[in-house]
């Protein structure tokens, strides 16, 4: 069946706000078994909306689901079944679109999903970012899934993010996302492309991220769940990436387990760090003052990167970094290989294990890295969260490393 938000008293003007008739069609859909909630013909604005079972969103080329630049639109919900909001990052589960515990949900179609985000930030003067958050309230993420299975996402367009994350796959199971576009403002913190965290079998396809922040991370923090879930089964193929930060980003502060991914066909421009798993410090005192951090060892093993290019990257093309901190607690970060890689920038690969918990089994094969004079990047400290980059032009970085080799793989500087 399909359900014409129209019918609803949806009006296409790009003023009137069409959050309650856009709802009325997403609840009436579910009431009768599911089928196609229908957007089209014109411009309609909403605040924050909640997919439910059984349910496709439809967005048809001739039409733009325009996000309200009212904070007050994207209000806080306080009957999430499936998290701990206090728990959550920024400790807040508003978003543009949200599902919590569905089945078989879409967003699908050749549409646009407008975030409004130039509304929700302002020029800041920092030594890279160059805009910061309106305020506090600014929606944290635009499509939020938690605890959802049989998640699809097709062709759509989503773009002007609000400082925050396009795409939050949080604890959900097979999910994929195909020909969808992401097109943010570079400039702009926090506008992470796909953030998947403790999730299992999602595919991320055919898809065209630029954005601020992080394209895609891939994570497996618990500590908003009531129990610790792994992150596995992700492959990443086929996709354009640019960033001013990173690429690819695997884990975090205090994550669990991640483990078996591939991330292949993959072209990345003018990010910071190309792929990156970067466990830094953690102070004594920061799981009381930090929303973003986990509660388990960390166990990172068996991914696969291959065919992957690089250019113009401002910093590390490849980023493994543990920081020593008694606070950090690490299982292992071992089986990582790397084929037909071949990657220009500023910095070759840096491989920093830890003196009481080594890299392990790290292999190279048929790959290129190219270190370039940084003249694409006259200010290198503008690009993006560049303040890490101290301008000087490293040879390959190796420590705290147990069994890595090198087949087929070339080093050169220009």
């Amino acid at each position: 069946m399909i359900f014409d938000i129209k019918d609803y008293g949806a009006i296409p003007d790009g003023k009137t706000l069409n959050t309650r008739a856009i709802q009325k069609a997403i609840d009436d859909c579910e009431k009768h078994g599911g089928g196609r909630v229908l957007i089209e013909g014109g411009k309609f604005l909403s605040g924050s909306i909640e997919l439910k079972s059984n349910t496709e969103l439809y967005l048809a080329a001739n039409a733009v689901l325009i996000g309200s630049e009212d904070c007050k639109d994207y209000p806080e919900r306080s009957n999430v079944k499936h998290v701990k909001t206090k728990w959550l990052p920024r400790a807040k589960n508003a978003s543009f679109i949200f599902a919590d515990e569905c089945e078989n949900i879409s967003i699908c179609g050749l549409g646009k999903i407008d975030c409004n985000g130039d509304k929700f930030v302002y020029k800041y003067r920092d030594t890279y970012w160059k805009y910061c958050r309106r305020d506090a309230a600014t929606p944290p993420r635009a499509v939020f899934f938690t605890g959802c299975k049989n998640v699809k996402v097709e062709d759509i367009t989503l773009e002007n993010l609000p400082a925050g994350w396009g795409y939050w796959i949080h604890d959900c199971d097979v999910v994929t996302i195909d020909r969808a576009k992401i097109f943010a403002n570079v400039d702009y913190p926090n506008n992470d492309g796909i953030h998947i965290n403790c999730s299992r079998s999602v595919t991320v396809s055919n898809c065209n991220i630029v954005c601020g922040d992080d394209c895609i991370v891939v994570r497996a923090n618990s500590v908003s769940l009531k129990e610790n879930k792994v992150c596995e089964k992700v492959c990443v193929t086929n996709c354009n990436l640019t960033s001013y930060s990173g690429g690819i980003r695997i884990g975090w502060c205090k994550d669990g387990v991640i483990r078996n991914c591939v991330f292949s066909n993959l072209v990345m421009t003018d990010t910071t760090v190309g792929i990156s798993i970067l466990l830094p410090y953690l102070r004594r005192e920061a799981p009381e003052n930090m929303t973003d951090v986990g509660r388990e060892e960390t166990l990172i093993e068996n991914l696969s990167f291959n065919n992957i290019i690089m250019n113009r990257i401002c910093s590390n093309s490849i980023l493994i970094d543990v920081a020593y901190s008694p606070e950090m607690p690490i299982t292992g970060i071992r089986n990582l290989y790397f084929s037909n890689i071949h990657a220009s920038g500023c910095e070759f690969p840096t491989l920093l294990g830890r003196s009481d918990n080594y890299l392990k089994n790290i292999c190279f094969s048929d790959c290129t890295f190219e270190i370039t004079d940084g003249s694409e990047f006259p200010n290198r400290f503008a690009h993006g969260a560049t303040s890490h980059n101290d301008g000087q032009y490293h040879a390959p970085r190796v420590r705290y490393v147990e069994n890595i080799k090198f087949n087929n793989t070339e080093f050169k500087v220009n």
